[in-house]
């Protein structure tokens, strides 16, 4: 006992309390990642990518509660209507939605932004989506007069009055025109704000890498909408941190789903120069980021990952002959890497980021503690000093 006090009061000299108003992320709290972020370590280190997030938080009468939101993200920006991008899908597993693949799969061009939300309000962001493209301006001569947008979801009804179809044209408009470069806010935030990830509160989490190869300096970003997971097999930069913080489970034993039943949305963004048949392994590769963090992509997950370049923009210019560029295939194992890499943290940023919430029908579900993560992963000697 004298030991683990001595232990303890070291610990806390080494890492002191941080206010609950400052914005946390993973890496603050001494969580060891590998790999070089960029500058903000978000998916808008990617040059040109803007994320906008619209958060829809009501109490309402009989102990409904609205607790969702819309999260966008711009490939290109405002540009993102008038020049796609190479792109490519992966489905880990399919018990979730992502609108506009059947295209996606076909073309290997993403043609406009990519829009999170609530599983019962993809029909809504999607017709939305397209009105915003017509309101944007003329794609051609005929003004946008065919749009397949790409939207997915996952289902956050333990804590939204998620039948109560709450997300509205406007909350899509909103997202859509306010999407920026710069920082992202995590947590419950955009799409995510009703999320839950291993039983603790989920959402939105973010992270970047820079990658050295023969042809330069490139960014992969990665964005999450994470809301999947049991307790039990969690896991933070090797630690078994969900069997060690065993308190506040989200659910009550006779509400606890069997297995892994929640899902996630990894969105990859590079500045690499790729083709889409690279793009689809670029988004498979998120799969082992989720991996890492104890995810086995159970029967009832939706595990729905889907990436993007913004290199070559003239890759949709018409005229019988277009040149672009790539990186060959045995010089992108790094790229493979950093994917891994950033998926992984930005579901761990995710966690850390969110709060405690109650909503729907009274249920709460806390946030991991960050005095209690420290603690285990220091007993573990993984913690950054």
């Amino acid at each position: 006992m004298k030991i683990f006090a001595i232990f303890s009061f070291v610990y806390l000299i080494i890492f002191p309390a941080i206010a609950d108003d400052v914005l946390i992320r993973a890496r603050d709290l001494g969580i060891p990642f590998e790999g070089m972020p960029g500058n903000m370590n978000a998916i808008t280190d990617v040059k040109g990518v803007t994320v906008g997030q619209e958060t829809i938080i009501r109490d309402l009468e009989g102990g409904k509660a609205v607790r969702t939101g819309v999260t966008a993200i711009l490939p290109r920006g405002r540009k993102s209507n008038e020049l796609p991008a190479f792109g490519a899908f992966f489905a880990l597993n399919g018990n979730g939605e992502m609108t506009g693949t059947t295209w996606l799969e076909e073309s290997g061009m993403l043609e406009g932004p990519i829009l999170l939300t609530n599983t019962h309000s993809v029909g809504i962001v999607h017709d939305a989506a397209i009105k915003w493209r017509v309101n944007a301006g003329d794609a051609d001569s005929s003004g946008y007069w065919w749009s397949l947008p790409v939207v997915a979801e996952t289902w956050d009804g333990y804590l939204n009055d998620i039948n109560g179809f709450h997300v509205k044209e406007e909350h899509v408009m909103s997202a859509l025109d306010h999407a920026k470069s710069g920082p992202v806010d995590e947590g419950n935030v955009g799409g995510g704000t009703g999320m839950i990830c291993h039983e603790f509160k989920g959402g939105i989490g973010t992270s970047s890498r820079i990658v050295e190869i023969a042809d330069g300096s490139f960014t992969i970003g990665v964005l999450v909408q994470a809301n999947y997971g049991t307790r039990e097999t969690l896991r933070i930069a090797g630690v078994p941190v969900g069997k060690e913080i065993r308190e506040d489970m989200a659910y009550s034993a006779i509400e606890a789903p069997r297995g892994d039943t929640g899902s996630i949305i990894i969105v990859v963004a590079t500045d690499a120069p790729l083709l889409p048949h690279q793009m689809k392994r670029l988004a498979k590769r998120a799969a082992l980021g989720l991996a890492r963090n104890g995810s086995y992509a159970g029967n009832g997950s939706g595990d729905i990952f889907i990436a993007f370049s913004t290199a070559n923009e003239n890759a949709s210019q018409s005229g019988p002959a277009t040149m672009v560029k790539m990186i060959s295939n045995d010089e992108i194992n790094p790229l493979f890497l950093a994917t891994v890499q950033a998926s992984e943290e930005a579901i761990i940023n995710a966690l850390v980021a969110a709060k405690d919430m109650k909503g729907q029908n009274g249920h709460v579900v806390k946030a991991i503690s960050h005095k209690e993560l420290q603690n285990v992963m220091a007993r573990y000697n993984r913690l950054n000093k």
